[in-house]
């Protein structure tokens, strides 16, 4: 297994219509983790809520400390863990909900699922504190089987 990789070590994996895991923390301490969607754009994950009220929102605006895990399921099983603090916005809301619908549901669903959502949410921005990247195409046998 390849450690101590880069993003860019990664290829293509930040690309796909991964449903990527975060990790907030709720006021008692605990960690809540949450499947969704996200995007990796300008040296970032951004990551969308419906509004200030959703518990993604009010955890990162009580404590802005986040994890996100992306991980293939199939073979080779790249992955990343990315943590820090980030920041919540109303800002490019509409233009992160549209780009995200597009990879993980197509093109042609992208501008009405965006507009779905009349009053703007928030997005969640972390741009790494630290990464763990990681790439199992190294092992043995770690193609696909024939």
């Amino acid at each position: 297994m390849r450690t101590n990789l880069s993003i860019e070590d990664l290829g293509d994996l930040l690309e796909q219509p991964i449903v990527c895991v975060l990790a907030t923390y709720r006021a008692d301490g605990s960690v809540m983790l949450s499947p969704v969607w996200f995007e990796w754009r300008d040296g970032g994950f951004n990551v969308w809520v419906g509004g200030a009220n959703e518990g993604k929102a009010r955890h990162v605006a009580a404590d802005p400390r986040v994890r996100i895990v992306v991980h293939e399921q199939t073979l080779p099983y790249r992955g990343v863990e990315a943590w820090g603090s980030v920041v919540l916005s109303p800002d490019g809301f509409h233009d992160v909900v549209r780009r995200t619908a597009a990879r993980y549901y197509g093109e042609a669903a992208a501008d009405a699922f965006a507009a779905a959502y009349k009053e703007p949410g928030l997005v969640i921005r972390l741009v790494p504190e630290g990464i763990r990247a990681w790439d199992f195409s190294d092992e043995a046998g770690a193609a696909e089987p024939s």
